[in-house]
């Protein structure tokens, strides 16, 4: 090649490369999904549900503010200052689980309230037996309790100190003197349980309910407070006390009628019974034992009737 035909190559211009022409059936899909397609909220805008409206997932509902429960009643609480050792104590005892197995109880906590609910004794107590089970759920008692624990013999002599003399107030007071290995008259116990006007028919109700109903409060919600338990029990005694002891005072005046009774009754049928066996002649053939009871003004002794 020479010379001029190499430069007329180089100068002439290359022919633009042909464009390819896109077929009208995919101009119209385009157009057709970009009209389907659900405009965007501007991030500018607050969204919200009228925003959401034409979302593909349809109208978002609005999200209800979670309503807090009502704030429980507050706890009981005192109703004065005096700490004093009043006529009437309420005692109550959380337990924790002794033996092999842990289902025997015994006493972990013992707590004592006056009528006006302030605290007089409260000790955590150490059994005599290894724990098993602190029963914490209900008990409230945790194994770092037991280090300030006190001996079971030291508490329980405390208490029955304590109680003697006064008037026990309590719910299934059985239970507490059962692990407290105490006793207590029964004309001294007002047991919440007993009660015939806290029974429904011939069952016993929970302190629980007894406590919601009669004093408008919730204890026993979680782990059982000794102290809450003892001052519920002392209110609902206290609310009911003038016709509970009303009540028991006409108890005891009947029930010392009906032994008056009884012993004047046994006392003649024992009469029948020495007369008939007492011959004419001032001798008895069956020897029933002596008597200095002065019956008629006689007494039997080694057989014989004789006057005194």
């Amino acid at each position: 090649m020479s010379s001029g035909e190499a430069a007329a190559a180089v100068s002439t211009p290359k022919p633009a490369p042909e464009v390819l022409a896109f077929n009208p059936n995919w101009a119209q899909l385009q157009q057709k999904l970009k009209a389907r397609r659900p405009a965007k909220p501007s991030r500018s805008t607050d969204v919200g549900p009228e925003t959401l409206v034409g979302s593909v997932l349809g109208k978002r509902k609005e999200r209800e503010e979670p309503v807090p429960d009502a704030s429980p009643p507050v706890a009981l609480s005192p109703t004065s200052a005096d700490f004093s050792l009043t006529d009437a104590l309420a005692m109550d005892c959380e337990m924790v689980g002794v033996s092999s197995e842990g289902n025997k109880s015994a006493i972990g906590r013992v707590t004592l309230v006056n009528s006006y609910g302030n605290v007089v004794y409260d000790e955590y107590v150490r059994p005599m037996e290894r724990i098993v089970d602190f029963r914490t759920r209900i008990s409230g008692i945790r194994p770092k309790n037991m280090k300030k624990a006190k001996d079971f013999c030291e508490v329980q002599d405390k208490v029955a100190e304590l109680i003697k003399g006064k008037l026990l107030v309590g719910h299934a007071l059985h239970n507490d003197l059962k692990v407290l290995l105490l006793g207590h008259p029964k004309k001294d116990i007002r047991d919440t349980s007993e009660y015939e006007l806290l029974r429904r028919g011939n069952r016993t109700r929970g302190l629980k309910h007894l406590a919601a109903e009669i004093l408008g409060v919730n204890i026993q919600e979680n782990e059982h407070c000794p102290i809450e338990d003892a001052r519920a029990a002392m209110f609902i005694y206290m609310k009911y006390k003038k016709e509970w002891e009303k009540n028991l005072k006409k108890q005891f005046k009947a029930k010392k009628s009906i032994r008056a009774r009884t012993r004047e009754g046994a006392t003649k049928n024992v009469d029948v019974r020495l007369c008939q066996v007492t011959p004419s002649n001032g001798s008895c053939t069956t020897i029933l034992g002596e008597s200095s009871t002065g019956l008629g003004g006689l007494y039997i002794r080694s057989g014989e009737l004789s006057p005194e």
